[in-house]
């Protein structure tokens, strides 16, 4: 066994699940159809702004954002974090406490976890992107609203657009359904290859590493969820 993959079960260990590996033979099941990111009913001015924006301008739009009513309570905005060509896009819910005060998604003890789980795959969280459905800390970290996640659509979707991801992994529900513009579960979501939009490109959805934290019973299906998705990729 080299060191790299020493390393990686280290990760596994860490994050409280055992090593599986998919039977020889075993396919990746076929692609299901999925809709695009939500948007607001009537697209304003700044719609337009977000679609045409790079990278800076863009961080700029969401900063100053005041589209809906969580930029009134916030620290600051959390745009987005990583290689801006990466890749993988991982995608959450919203930002935390952690994140409104520290100004970027998944830190804390979900954002280990979940840099564990990147790196179990053999991704460094350096090398991938990391953005949230909403970019502002909802108050008492609750879900954010449909109207909430329809006013920061814009901007996700114009981050999508410039980095060009080879896949999306989708964590959690709220991220799941709003990406792929569903109601369904992420039970009823798992071990499927969808497409995001009409770009083309995969979207795995698995359980959200503050969940995992609550349920270290789901670890191993997460751990299912990774290599499903790193099979996609290796496919593309």
């Amino acid at each position: 066994m080299g060191s790299d993959e020493a390393r990686r079960l280290s990760y596994l260990d860490a994050m409280g699940i055992q090593v599986w590996w998919r039977r020889p033979g075993e396919a990746v099941r076929p692609a299901a159809s999925a809709g695009s990111l939500p948007t607001a009913p009537e697209a304003a001015a700044s719609d337009a702004d977000a679609a045409s924006a790079d990278w800076e301008p863009l961080r700029a739009q969401v900063m100053v954002c005041s589209r809906c009513g969580l930029h009134q309570q916030r620290t600051q905005a959390v745009f987005g974090v990583g290689d801006q060509r990466a890749r993988w896009l991982v995608v959450g819910e919203a930002p935390g406490a952690d994140e409104d005060r520290q100004g970027e998604p998944f830190v804390g003890r979900a954002g280990k976890l979940l840099t564990n789980m990147l790196l179990a795959i053999g991704l460094k969280r350096e090398e991938v992107y990391i953005a949230n459905i909403v970019k502002c800390r909802p108050p008492g970290n609750r879900e954010p609203t449909p109207e909430e996640a329809a006013a920061c659509a814009p901007f996700l979707a114009r981050q999508i657009d410039l980095i060009r991801p080879r896949i999306i992994l989708a964590v959690g529900r709220i991220a799941a359904q709003n990406l792929l513009k569903t109601d369904r579960t992420v039970g009823a979501l798992r071990g499927r290859r969808f497409g995001y939009g009409d770009t083309g490109i995969p979207v795995v959805v698995t359980y959200h590493p503050a969940y995992l934290l609550r349920s270290p019973q789901e670890k191993l299906r997460a751990w299912q969820d990774l290599l499903f998705a790193k099979e996609i990729h290796s496919r593309l």
